[in-house]
């Protein structure tokens, strides 16, 4: 786990290795344990190491194999590196480390692009052909590592980070109006290729990108999700489902433990993490679990204590519970937002943040339960989506943060699109490979709320703290089994039932029993007190005036009464505006 960075140009100079190191100095939270550059004429790599897998210096980075001409820098964990080693092995290649990342490498020369479809894990990674002069950049299926890049005429940057490519200078830092558009309709999500700033891109999910000497950029997409049944599925009785569903799931945290360091979990006390736990203790063991609490406001707790003790009990974890006071959340969230590659709006980042830099001072890497709900269909709006007559109206209906005529009421002239996050939900929803309305809405979360959402939330925040987080339930192949249950196994009884029941053979049901929960914090749903102080200055500041995003008077219906003015999914729409607002002023320098 680490952060990575580089340049290549497409004219005679050499690469800019001062700017790349600045990129990489931008990232040292994401790697404190190691840093390196390599540079070659065009070419120049950079990256921060966070020592996980093969604790020496032999897996240092960036990794350079002159006898097979080739250098790679990345991102992530790939945990059947082991079984490819020895495939590797087999065909004759012969290895002078004991880590992934030169498993990598190997596995390029040996299958070329196709070898991502061999790769079991989380990755972002760039491979630069000495030969050939070629970089290629690549990503993981779900997207849980992040790969940002700008392009010009003369050169393409990349960097785990977007705040880490802005570092490096020459980005056209202009609000993108059609990422506006879907920053304040698709509950803050902006889809790949685009990025809330106008010159900067972020490399879609289960993608390959070749980049050749001239600049010319082709994109492979190497792997999509398909819904419906297998055909040995077809006679499955309902602890048929269970029995798959467990062990896929066991599989996906026993990988997950793959490390040269201890691994915890990131307990809740919901249904997801607790399973987590619950399969990694079946056979005993020591398992460190962390949990964290915050101040309740108008009547809504802040934590979720009573339910992972229960958990704790019944495993023995060795338990850390986190009590974060109000004092202390104002200016975490600050911080937070410095580390934010994007505007991301959802109250629980700070709680993220904070929590991370807790579980830091204990551990280097842990599991958590992040994806579950969206491949499971744990939220509220997949039920009516089951038979839904109007698959994109019932879908923007429940999760839209607002129509498309309140969105002309909030943004200036100058930024006024047409409904581009319509169109795009329209045209997701029109794709082969998901027939049923709730299998759209499912595919569409997965592929991309999901990425852009949850997973880099928890990328973030965890890698602000040197911590990598491993998300099990965003396994390919539980992903890739879960499109295949049937819907009504998924929404029965409030969503998330055949999960629900495959878990009450592992974990207490009084964990799964209980009222769906959310991790909470309540100061930034209702933004009273010094946080509401903070989004109207943010929205008052010359910046923004200077900016003009968004309509005074609406601003000012926002500000009259923040709690009147609640989104379909219980975010604020004030904290909306005044989040992306305090981003822009963070990474943004005023013109």
């Amino acid at each position: 786990m680490c952060g990575i960075c580089g340049e290549v140009r497409f004219d005679d100079a050499a690469a800019d290795v001062a700017a790349v190191s600045r990129m990489a100095d931008r990232m040292v939270r994401r790697g404190p344990d190691g840093e390196g550059i390599v540079a070659r004429g065009r070419v120049a790599l950079g990256h921060r190491r966070l020592k996980i897998i093969d604790l020496s210096e032999h897996s240092q980075q960036p990794m350079v194999d002159s006898q097979l001409g080739l250098s790679v820098v990345y991102n992530g964990a790939i945990y059947n590196y082991p079984q490819l080693r020895s495939e590797l092995e087999a065909k004759g290649y012969t290895f002078f480390s004991h880590g992934d990342t030169e498993v990598i490498l190997k596995a390029y020369h040996a299958w070329g692009l196709k070898c991502v479809e061999r790769f079991n894990g989380m990755f972002a990674f760039a491979i630069h052909e000495r030969d050939t002069g070629k970089i290629v950049l690549g990503r993981d299926r779900l997207g849980i590592k992040p790969l940002y890049y700008s392009q010009t005429a003369n050169c393409l940057r990349f960097a785990s980070s977007l705040p880490s490519l802005l570092a490096a200078g020459g980005i056209d830092t202009s609000v993108d109006p059609v990422a506006l558009n879907f920053y304040l309709s698709f509950h803050s999500v902006v889809p790949p290729p685009r990025t809330i700033l106008a010159g900067a891109k972020k490399l879609p999910p289960a993608t390959i990108a070749v980049v050749e000497t001239d600049g010319s950029v082709t994109m492979h997409k190497y792997w999509d999700l398909q819904f419906g049944q297998r055909a040995d599925q077809k006679n499955y009785s309902f602890d048929d489902w269970c029995d798959e569903t467990l062990s896929v799931m066991r599989r996906s945290v026993e990988l997950r433990m793959v490390a040269d360091v201890p691994v915890g979990v990131l307990l809740s006390g919901g249904l997801d993490s607790s399973l987590v736990v619950g399969l990694l203790c079946e056979n005993g063991g020591d398992l460190e679990t962390f949990s964290i609490g915050f101040d309740a406001v108008a009547g809504e707790e802040g934590d979720e204590f009573k339910y992972s003790d229960i958990v704790v009990d019944r495993f023995g974890t060795k338990h850390h519970k986190l009590f974060i006071d109000a004092a202390r959340t104002l200016p975490a969230l600050r911080q937070c937002i410095a580390e934010m590659s994007e505007p991301m709006v959802s109250h629980d980042n700070v709680g993220f943040y904070l929590l991370s830099q807790e579980v830091a001072k204990s551990l280097k890497v842990v599991q958590s339960g992040q994806g579950a709900d969206e491949i499971f269909a744990g939220y509220h709006w997949y039920p009516p989506m089951l038979d839904a007559s109007d698959a994109l109206g019932t879908y923007k209906q429940a999760f839209f943060d607002r129509d498309f005529d309140e969105y002309q009421q909030v943004v200036r002239s100058e930024y006024l699109t047409e409904d581009a996050a319509t169109d795009f939900v329209r045209e997701h929803f029109a794709k082969a490979g998901a027939e049923m309305p709730i299998d759209k809405a499912l595919r569409l979360d997965t592929q991309v709320m999901l990425i852009d959402d949850p997973v880099k939330r928890v990328d973030n925040h965890t890698m602000a703290a040197g911590l990598e987080a491993r998300v099990p339930f965003l396994d390919h192949e539980v992903v890739e089994f879960a499109a295949t249950v049937p819907p009504e196994l998924k929404v029965k009884d409030d969503g998330k039932y055949l999960l629900k029941e495959a878990a009450r053979r592992v974990i207490p049901a009084e964990v799964i029993d209980r009222p769906k929960g959310y991790f909470p914090v309540p100061a930034l749903k209702y933004l009273r007190g010094d946080f509401l102080d903070m989004a109207r200055d943010a929205l008052a500041a010359s910046a923004a005036r200077q900016r003009g995003l968004f309509k005074q008077d609406y601003v000012d219906r926002l500000l009259d009464d923040p709690e009147a003015h609640i989104t379909p999914l219980r975010g604020s729409k004030l904290w909306q505006l005044a989040l992306l607002e305090l981003w822009l002023q963070e990474h943004v320098p005023a013109r």
